[in-house]
């Protein structure tokens, strides 16, 4: 092995919304990275944590539509060490350039960041999505990155995926040596796989080259025009990931994946002590529980009033669940109000909901119900 790697060496870019389709209502109003999740976090708390946790200190976030509410959550980046003199954190809209317009693929979403990218004096990249909720640590994987001499290097992970799951990943076909032989977009295929996780490692002067020739060309799609059809020419190599994380990428995987984080030791797994997820710090009360109320195996933030009955289920901050009412296998996001004696199964709430008294609302396990931001039922 040769020497430490030096992460300070290391620039971290941030996707806020490239899956932004896959998870329908939920990114409607807002980009995939500002998604709540967990109770107290947004999705693009767990890459800028795992970023900051591995000694990145310079980490650029990619934005394209709908991120007022990103800019609020991120503000200064203190929680994240990030409000730094050198280095820091920087939100990217998508016009960068004077002739970039809003970009169709990874690769124009670069191009728009160019100025930024030039002035970073990193000389490896690590690039990641929103759509992948785990702690990861990306220091052996430039470590890899570096001893390999890879052109390009993916983390994926090797296991057995329904079709659903996969007919929006990138799969790849892996040879002895790890190297990728050819990588499929998209494929109707279920079974054992090797699926990307959207996190990938180049070199500086790699990902400058790539993203001027791909323009060039008029290349939009990392996937399609890099990862698929230079499969031959560049040396592709995969860092198998084995640690916890969950794959988002429709509202029942965001449902289950909430869901998943009620069971300790998959919470342990995501949160652990050395390497802790930093989010927006707001000061609530803690949570207030009626003396007549039932709670059972939930994950419940601070700043709810509990006065009725919640089971399986995750309440963001400033929940509030009023007397005789029945909350099971929800997700009920901050600010949402359950009225009197009101019933609700597999529901996921935006914010600010108001589930009026006496109202039952019901839907099934694989298609939990959705309600909007602000209403009322």
């Amino acid at each position: 092995m040769e020497m430490e790697v030096n992460m300070g060496n290391v620039l971290g870019l941030v996707f806020a919304n490239m899956h932004d389709m896959t998870l329908g209502d939920l990114t409607k109003n807002r980009t995939m990275g500002s998604v709540l999740f967990g109770g107290r976090y947004r999705l693009i708390d767990f890459p800028v944590s795992n970023m900051v946790n591995s000694g990145i200190s310079e980490v650029g976030v990619i934005t394209k539509s709908n991120y007022q509410s990103l800019l609020d959550h991120l503000g200064a980046a203190r929680e994240w060490d990030l409000a730094r003199k050198k280095g820091g954190l920087f939100i990217l809209p998508p016009f960068g350039n004077v002739e970039s317009t809003l970009y169709r693929g990874r690769i124009e979403a670069l191009y728009g960041a160019m100025s930024f990218l030039k002035a970073s004096r990193a000389k490896y990249v690590v690039l990641s999505d929103c759509d992948v909720v785990t702690n990861i640590d990306y220091k052996p994987i430039v470590q890899q990155h570096i001893d390999t001499g890879a052109d390009i290097t993916a983390v994926v992970h090797t296991g057995v995926y329904t079709s659903d799951e996969i007919k929006t990943s990138t799969v790849f076909n892996v040879r002895e040596d790890k190297s990728v032989s050819s990588a499929l977009i998209m494929p109707e295929l279920s079974g054992t796989c090797t699926v990307s996780l959207n996190m990938f490692v180049m070199s500086m002067d790699f990902l400058l080259d790539m993203v001027n020739d791909s323009i060039a060309r008029g290349n939009v799609s990392f996937e399609r025009n890099i990862l698929q059809a230079k499969c031959g020419e560049l040396k592709i190599m995969t860092y198998e990931y084995d640690g916890y994380f969950s794959k988002l990428n429709s509202v029942g995987s965001y449902f289950k994946a909430n869901q998943d984080l009620i069971d300790p030791e998959n919470a342990r797994k995501l949160f652990m002590d050395k390497r802790s997820i930093y989010t927006k710090v707001s000061d609530n009360a803690p949570v207030k529980y009626d003396l007549n109320c039932k709670v059972k195996s939930s994950l419940i933030a601070d700043g709810c009033i509990i006065e009725g009955e919640v089971e399986n289920s995750v309440l963001f901050r400033g929940v509030k669940v009023g007397k005789g009412a029945k909350v099971r296998n929800c997700i009920l996001m901050q600010g949402t109000v359950v009225g009197n004696n009101a019933e609700l199964n597999y529901l996921i709430t935006d914010k600010n909901v108001n589930i009026s008294e006496n109202h039952a609302v019901s839907s099934s396990p694989n298609y939990p119900m959705y309600v909007a931001k602000g209403a009322s039922v």
